[in-house]
């Protein structure tokens, strides 16, 4: 009788195991939070064929566009937590937005982090013909016309919204100084200045660089210390006089649902850390314009932790708060 409990001890076991199965036994998907196009969707559609390669199992990106990012965010937070549903996490999204909006109905940290990806260089720019031809002149035409004139961004709280109020903030201008349109994601914000149905925009280095480089936009200050090897002729906000635009960047990470298994955590670091290295998924970050910045689990906490004070702070200052 003992042998008998035993061995059906052990079958449970063993089809316990068979049945979980290693990780990943099936298609993972990335679900983007914004528009196809945009800087989240341009991060997923890099790292989706290394990741692949890497994981062994197919690695599908699914663009869930709304709400500034949180329809998407708030989805892949509430999906089961067994690692085949992810979060292309962005700065907006996962930063400003829960730092800006109270009631938002979730919190920045309601995940679980997988690993930062990259930092992104932040342009603010006009179409190639407008008559403005620096941010100087930009930012004299707002203050002698307030109102008059509008920009475009991914919607209201993100970071392509943000940087235009810092600033109006540095004019001595309310939040209305220049017309706020928004849109679902950052391509379509670029696209508004191309066709002219804005005055300008403020966006991820990531959708601008190759409308930069084929002369549909003019790019007027970059975010970053010092200039960008890709546009070397743009000034830097410090050059340009506004070195409080720093405090704006980009980023993207990888997230989980809350309470995702360990093992799963684990593997997807050791496929993050794999693909810091693969010149596959560096070339493409280079191609995009993008700064690859790969970070294990708790120092992806710890950064993020570290951006939403920050913007909880400048929401103070700003006196912004999203409804």
């Amino acid at each position: 009788m003992r042998n008998i409990v035993v061995m059906a001890a052990a079958a449970a076991a063993f089809i316990s195991s068979a049945w979980a199965g290693p990780y990943p036994e099936r298609p993972v998907t990335l679900v983007v939070p914004f528009a196809a196009g945009g800087d989240a969707d341009l991060a997923a559609r890099n790292l989706a064929p290394v990741a692949q390669r890497l994981l062994g199992q197919p690695v599908v990106v699914a663009n869930k566009a709304g709400a500034s990012g949180a329809i998407g965010s708030q989805a892949v937070r509430d999906a089961a937590p067994d690692g085949y549903t992810l979060l292309v996490a962005r700065v907006g999204s996962n930063a400003v937005l829960p730092a800006l909006k109270p009631d938002l109905g979730w919190k920045w940290d309601d995940f679980t982090f997988l690993g930062l990806l990259e930092l992104n260089p932040f342009v603010c720019f006009v179409n190639a013909d407008s008559p403005y031809k620096s941010l100087g002149d930009l930012t004299r035409a707002i203050k002698a016309n307030p109102g008059k004139l509008n920009y475009s961004s991914s919607g209201a709280g993100t970071i392509l919204h943000l940087a235009p109020l810092m600033i109006f903030q540095s004019l001595g201008l309310g939040e209305d100084a220049a017309v706020h349109v928004a849109y679902k994601g950052g391509s379509e914000a670029a696209l508004a200045v191309i066709s002219r149905n804005v005055d300008f925009s403020c966006g991820n280095l990531t959708s601008t660089l190759g409308l930069i480089r084929g002369g549909k936009v003019r790019a007027l200050v970059t975010t970053t210390p010092e200039r960008v090897k890709d546009i070397p002729d743009v000034p830097t906000a410090r050059e340009a006089g506004y070195p409080e635009l720093e405090a704006i960047i980009g980023w993207s990470a990888l997230y989980g649902p809350p309470r995702l298994p360990r093992e799963v955590v684990a593997r997807w670091a050791d496929a993050l850390a794999s693909a810091a290295k693969d010149p596959a998924w560096l070339a493409g970050e280079e191609r995009i314009g993008s700064i690859p910045r790969v970070l294990p689990p708790e120092e992806t906490r710890r950064y993020v932790g570290d951006q939403v004070r920050a913007y909880e702070k400048l929401g103070r200052q700003l006196h912004l708060e999203l409804k």
